[in-house]
């Protein structure tokens, strides 16, 4: 027979597993990668209206891998074959680790993807061709990508910081976490390698949001 003590625990412990995986989301890993507006496709490209190649379709819809690689230079060091996302941006933008940045030799800050204003700038290469970006280079601020459907069902909004707890080989918890939520986005949470490493993430492994 259980005590009432024990039948609580066994109810407390329940409601939170039910809470976990109400709560629970992929998390996926992202290396340096660029994104890069039509201006500088074309002139990292020599041609006008250059078609980015798609060879991958991304977890998140209408995004994608492109054949396309590049080099891209700071002040101490350089990193060849850098990948290039599509679709094509408005403005290009530079995605790192802090770790990439310290072997570049610049500060960069945390920012959201998009926010890159008073950012530094950087130097991509392909071949004999190259640019000088004035601004957008960041390390990307940890991030969850949500459905307003997962949103409601998540009890969170749009902007809204949040913690998330690992289900990985090495379990922390990720503080400053913001949720953006969009009809186009679907739910995954991205972390880059630094962070990944320091959970000891597995594709596959989950997070989920806690009070």
């Amino acid at each position: 027979m259980y005590g009432l003590d024990q039948i609580s625990e066994i109810v407390d412990e329940v409601v939170n597993r039910v809470k976990q995986k109400t709560r629970s989301f992929e998390i996926e890993a992202s290396g340096r990668h660029i994104h890069l507006c039509r201006e500088d496709i074309d002139a990292l490209f020599g041609k006008k209206g250059y078609p980015l190649t798609k060879v991958k379709s991304l977890s998140q819809p209408g995004q994608f891998v492109c054949k396309e690689r590049i080099t891209i230079a700071g002040p101490k060091g350089i990193f060849r074959n850098v990948v290039i996302l599509g679709p094509e941006r408005a403005a290009s933008q530079v995605e790192v680790s802090m770790t990439d940045a310290r072997e570049l030799g610049i500060n960069v800050p945390v920012r959201e993807s998009g926010h890159i204003e008073g950012t530094p700038g950087i130097v991509l290469i392909n071949g004999k061709r190259t640019i000088k970006l004035d601004k957008g280079l960041i390390v990307a601020k940890r991030h969850v990508h949500m459905t307003p459907e997962d949103a409601t069902q998540k009890q969170v909004k749009n902007g809204q910081i949040v913690r998330v707890k690992t289900n990985t080989s090495r379990p922390l918890v990720f503080d400053d976490v913001v949720v953006r939520v969009s009809p186009k986005f679907a739910t995954y949470m991205h972390i880059d390698y630094d962070e990944a490493n320091s959970c000891g993430l597995n594709k596959g492994n989950q997070g989920f949001i806690i009070e």
